[in-house]
């Protein structure tokens, strides 16, 4: 029996495709921020002369940079509830594993680009008294931030395909509200297609993106 491809009835579900797309983008985005924060910290973290945090924070990003996701997903959503004795949501599950997941990867990134500020300018913070905070949020973070903004929108690609796997716990994200019209419809090709499309057209402009602003920022920093 031959199938019979027809991507027409698409029409009749792209409002429901657009529900699950902008729960992508929520999820994603939300994920976004708290995972930049939170990368950011533990960079400053590892860069500690301190043994116990160094040690901590570098078994967090080996850990959730070296399993799957969707591993880290489903042990946060059916193990840590059993630990804890209350039920966490699929969205609260889902936000905590992105979270971590995302802290791990941008954390290394923030790690490269601290590094990659001159010595001199952390004695030039000395000779001026300039310490602490200050120096972090005022000198430190807005060159680390700069350099790494090419790696960053690379990491923020790869969270947005990673969001995907929220589906496996039921929330209604682009991947899960296709699969379900897809069963529905006993059209997996024209659906799953569609899907794919979908996530391709908003990731591949972020991904040529990268090139042109990464020579943007070299030429910014050569001045």
């Amino acid at each position: 029996m031959s199938y019979n491809v027809n991507f027409l009835f698409l029409l009749d579900y792209w409002d429901a495709l657009l529900e699950g797309l902008m729960t992508t983008l929520g999820i994603t985005g939300l994920c976004l921020i708290l995972g930049l924060g939170l990368g950011f910290i533990v960079a400053l973290l590892r860069l500690s002369s301190n043994p116990v945090v160094k040690a901590v924070t570098t078994l967090y990003v080996e850990f959730f940079r070296g399993t799957p996701v969707l591993i880290q997903l489903f042990w946060i959503f059916f193990c840590l509830p059993l630990i804890l004795g209350f039920e966490i949501s699929n969205f609260v599950s889902a936000v905590i594993a992105l979270t971590l997941y995302m802290g791990a990867i941008v954390s290394e990134t923030f790690r490269s680009s601290l590094r990659a500020i001159e010595k001199d300018q952390m004695d030039a913070c000395v000779a001026l008294g300039i310490g602490g905070f200050t120096k972090i949020f005022y000198v430190i973070s807005p060159q680390a931030i700069l350099r790494a903004i090419p790696t960053l929108l690379s990491n923020s690609v790869s969270l947005f395909k990673e969001s995907a796997l929220v589906s496996a716990v039921g929330m209604s994200d682009l991947m899960y509200i296709g699969q379900n019209i897809s069963s529905v419809t006993f059209k997996p090709v024209e659906m799953l297609t569609a899907v794919a499309v979908i996530y391709f057209l908003i990731a591949f402009p972020l991904t040529r993106s990268v090139s042109w602003v990464e020579r943007k920022l070299i030429h910014k920093i050569a001045l």
